[in-house]
Formats: structure tokens, C-alpha cells, sequence
């Protein structure tokens, strides 16, 4: 059987994305793993780092790097990297690293795609239109909507909105929209996760899910209306319920998933719970894309100090769901 390689995109070349994607070379796994980066500034991270690894160029083996052995694909910066210093020049290396990884899933040249942070204000600045990886990979697929799911060992969250200004989201939650999201979520928990018979909790969008409509009605005419429609076809799922109590651990324990209407309201949850060893997938895309958990952090660029522990969560998930 071929042994399709694993991409893992190296993200911002300012920030921690290069330092993390070193700390690869330690592992060794049945699958390629291959970063896309340019081969030149991670040779040039790795001194600053002291970090003797060896780079290799991936020339379609099917076989693991050894131990201290780095699969690259080269991808040419535009201009040389200044640690902690965003460059919006190098947007379009960063886009590349995209593109390539997206084109070569799609094409089924591989598994699917691990992702480091990106920072989506330099893209934008570089006059390139970024909201974030998840809407990317959409676009790109073509597909009418993805879901964004994070997951630490003990917790799922799934978000209904993604990356929009908090005074749109009420209006962004129609029912068409939970109809899609809802679908992806089902389907992704039952044949990536094999999860028979998933039970999903619900938060509501307003304080106290609304309290009978006196803090707002988005519950009773939009968002439960929709949930009734699942739980009449024997789908584990909760009415909405106010998201200040339904992260407890008692409602939790039987738990597969939990769907939050936007992004801050499941996430500082689930990240204080696991931050560092959380990863977000990207449910609803035909092939398989994980991420960190975290940011840039421009700061520790070139430190020594950051933490990879979420890109190996990402590989470890993205080589899993690869093997189901």
C-alpha cells in the first residue's frame, strides 16, 4: 500500500511556527510527515535554536524520516525572516503553504494536512483577503460550509460561527446554518471519530439560554426549533442550555461534543482546560486538517521557549483519523 505523506504547513516564518515544526525530527512515524517551509530559514532556526537536525528534502518517499530527520518541501521565502518581526512580503510564501497543502489533499497526492499559526492581519495588510485556515480550506475545497471543532483528551467543542464580530453573530445563526453545522458534526463524529451514537450538548446564544424568551429569543424561533427536528429523529442532543453551567463537569461526563454558538463562548473553556495539548479540526472538508491550538507568539520566536506540544496533538490526530 502506498505510504502517502502527512503535510504540516510551518505558518508564520516570524513567529514560533519554524521552532515547532523542528521539534518533528524527534519523532518516528510509519507515515511521512513533511513540512512545507523554506529549507534555508529552518536550517538558519535550527542553529539559533541548537538544534541539530537534519533537514531532508522530501522527494515522495513512503518511508519515515529516522529519528532527527526532517521531511521539507521547500517553498521559497520572499524576503529573510526577522524573528518576532511580521513582514507582510511574506504573506504570499505563507498562502503558498496553503495552497500547496490543500491542492495536494485534494488531488489525494496525500492524507490530509497539519497546520502551524498563521497571523491573518499581515496577510491582509499584504492587500491578500485572510479571515482564517478554516475558511481557506473551504473556499478551496468548494464545500458550503465546514465546522471548526477544537478537542482536548476530555472535551469536544464545535462552534456554529467562527471568525465574525460578536454584534453579527445573532444574525448569522439562522436555521439553515445550524441545519449545516449540526449535519457535519453527526456525520464527522460518527465515521472519522467512529462515535456510534454521539450525545451532543447545546449552548444557547443568550444569557441563561434566554430565560423564556425575556433575554432574548433566538432559542424559542430560531436555534430549539431546529434541535426538536434532531431529537424527533433519535439524535442524543440537548435543547439549548445556558452555557455558564453546561461546561460543569457533571454535564459533561457523558458528553461526546458540545456545540457553542461562537467562538468565545466554547473556546476559553476548552483552552483553560487544555491549552498547549488542544486541537482544532476542521470538520466538513473532504480530506483531513488539523491545527494548534495557539498563536504566533512572535515573542518566542528563535527562544527556545515554545512549546510544541500542540503540532505533535495535531500529527497525532491528523495520522490517526488517517489510519481509520
Amino acid at each position: 500500500m502506498i505510504m502517502l505523506p502527512l503535510y504540516v504547513t510551518s505558518g508564520e516564518p516570524a513567529g514560533i511556527g519554524p521552532d515547532i515544526c523542528l521539534s518533528l525530527a524527534g519523532r518516528v512515524d510509519k507515515r511521512p510527515v513533511v513540512v512545507l517551509a523554506d529549507m534555508q530559514m529552518l536550517q538558519q532556526r535550527a542553529k539559533q535554536l541548537g538544534n541539530p537536525v537534519e533537514l531532508v528534502a522530501y522527494q515522495g518517499q513512503e518511508q519515515s524520516s529516522l529519528s532527527g530527520q526532517l521531511f521539507v518541501e521547500h517553498i521559497p521565502l520572499v524576503e529573510p525572516v526577522e524573528l518576532g518581526q511580521l513582514n507582510p512580503a511574506n504573506a504570499a510564501y505563507v498562502i503558498e503553504q496553503l495552497r500547496r497543502s490543500a491542492e495536494y489533499a485534494m488531488s489525494g497526492r496525500s492524507v490530509g494536512v497539519a497546520t502551524a499559526a498563521v497571523q491573518k492581519s499581515v496577510i491582509n495588510d499584504a492587500g491578500i483577503t485572510f479571515s482564517g485556515h478554516t475558511e481557506y480550506y473551504q473556499g478551496f475545497a468548494g464545500v458550503e460550509r465546514v465546522v471548526m471543532m477544537l478537542a482536548t483528551k476530555t472535551l469536544r467543542v464545535a462552534l456554529a460561527t467562527t471568525h465574525l464580530p460578536l454584534r453579527d453573530v445573532p444574525d448569522a445563526i439562522t436555521k439553515q446554518r445550524l441545519h449545516q453545522v449540526i449535519d457535519i458534526l453527526i456525520h464527522d463524529l460518527k465515521t472519522k471519530f467512529k462515535i456510534a451514537t454521539p450525545r451532543i450538548l447545546v449552548c444557547g446564544l443568550n444569557p441563561h439560554a434566554g430565560e423564556d424568551g425575556y433575554l432574548g429569543r433566538e432559542e424559542i424561533d430560531v436555534i430549539n426549533p431546529v434541535l426538536e427536528i434532531y431529537r424527533a429523529q433519535g439524535i442524543d442532543m440537548t435543547l439549548s442550555l445556558p452555557a455558564d453551567t453546561l461546561f460543569t463537569p457533571e454535564n459533561l461526563k457523558d458528553a461526546d461534543a458540545v456545540l457553542a454558538m461562537y467562538h468565545d463562548q466554547g473556546l476559553p473553556v476548552l483552552k483553560s482546560q487544555g491549552f498547549g495539548e488542544a486541537v482544532n479540526i476542521t470538520l466538513g472538508l473532504p480530506f483531513i486538517r488539523t491545527s494548534v491550538d495557539h498563536g504566533t507568539a512572535l515573542s518566542l520566536a528563535g527562544t527556545g521557549q515554545a512549546k510544541s506540544s500542540s503540532l505533535h496533538v495535531a500529527v497525532d490526530l491528523a495520522l490517526d483519523l488517517a489510519r481509520q
